[in-house]
């Protein structure tokens, strides 16, 4: 890739896949962080090394199922509004399904001790660049190698899945061709399967998206916040290149399909592929939420294995 065209595709993973995110309501008395109640879910701290030396700390919740393990594991990254008072509670509600089904769930928080406790759905600042998907890849990378080290994750079987903003950052977290804030691939070891819901996909122009992972894209026909269209064209350049990335597209869905809230228009939120930049519509598809149950099951079976390999001594 040229440098003009590899500038082109690190500003795409940048900046255009952090406008959306699921319906984010008032927290709940007596709810978890990020509004589900009930969620067994312990908080740990994870360290993200610095270059110099230094380094930086964030919470992450870990979701696990009862036993010893070891587990297949799944990093998962949120959304725009966070996993605070005002989260969606859309990544509990996977680490829900995930867990029941046999994954131990790490779901990092990249933005309560970085100035966005209230998530960034509706935040036009310059400030909400520092937590745009390419740089959340490095949070991403970080609890991969926390779960690497855990007695309870089978190392060599661990996925990376994110909705909408989280969805943004599972593809910079992947992207061979994008500059991120990541370690090398080597140093951290590798995802084996990503699953991006609802992302937003950079331009098709440039070189064509390059997974570092089997990918897997969910997403409504009627999202007016991440468009369809846009991860369409990535996944038909992608697969023309022979990479090994797939989509579906719900007919009828919109943004968050699998979210419990009703469909609704909020002006406010931050919206860079409509005139004027602000306003989108979320809300939850039932058949849509109930495939992509099934969608996800499979794929991280396929790509995971229907059973942790036994962890090495």
């Amino acid at each position: 890739m040229g440098t003009r065209s590899a500038d082109a595709a690190a500003i795409a993973l940048l900046v255009g896949a952090l406008g959306g995110c699921a319906d984010a309501p008032p927290a709940r008395p007596g709810s978890s962080p990020d509004g589900a109640a009930g969620t067994p879910a312990a908080l740990v701290d994870l360290r993200l090394p610095g270059w110099a030396g230094g380094g930086e700390r964030i919470p992450m919740w870990i979701d696990r199922p009862p036993g010893a393990g070891p587990f297949p594991a799944v990093v998962f990254m949120h959304d725009c509004s966070g996993l605070g008072p005002r989260s969606s509670g859309g990544s509990a509600r996977w680490a829900r399904e995930l867990v029941a089904r046999g994954y131990l769930v790490a779901r990092p928080d990249s933005f309560s001790t970085r100035g966005f406790p209230g998530g960034v759905c509706t935040d036009a600042s310059r400030a909400r660049l520092a937590v745009v998907p390419a740089r959340r890849a490095r949070d991403a990378h970080a609890a991969l190698a926390d779960l690497r080290s855990r007695p309870d994750v089978d190392p060599g079987r661990i996925a990376v899945m994110g909705n909408s903003a989280g969805g943004g950052a599972t593809l910079a977290t992947i992207a061979a061709n994008a500059r991120t804030e990541s370690p090398p691939a080597s140093a951290a070891g590798a995802f084996a399967a990503a699953i991006a819901l609802y992302p937003g996909c950079p331009p098709s122009g440039g070189e064509p998206f390059r997974p570092r992972a089997p990918l897997r894209i969910l997403i409504g026909e009627l999202d007016d916040w991440t468009p369809a269209r846009a991860c369409e064209a990535l996944v038909q350049r992608a697969r023309a290149a022979g990479h090994p990335v797939s989509i579906k597209v719900y007919r009828g869905a919109h943004h968050a399909f699998d979210s419990a809230a009703p469909v609704r228009f909020v002006e406010a939120r931050i919206n860079p592929n409509v005139p004027g930049g602000r306003g989108a519509t979320t809300g939850g598809d039932a058949a849509a939420w109930a495939d992509s149950i099934l969608e996800v099951e499979a794929f991280l079976r396929e790509h995971l294995g229907a059973r942790p390999t036994p962890r090495p001594n």
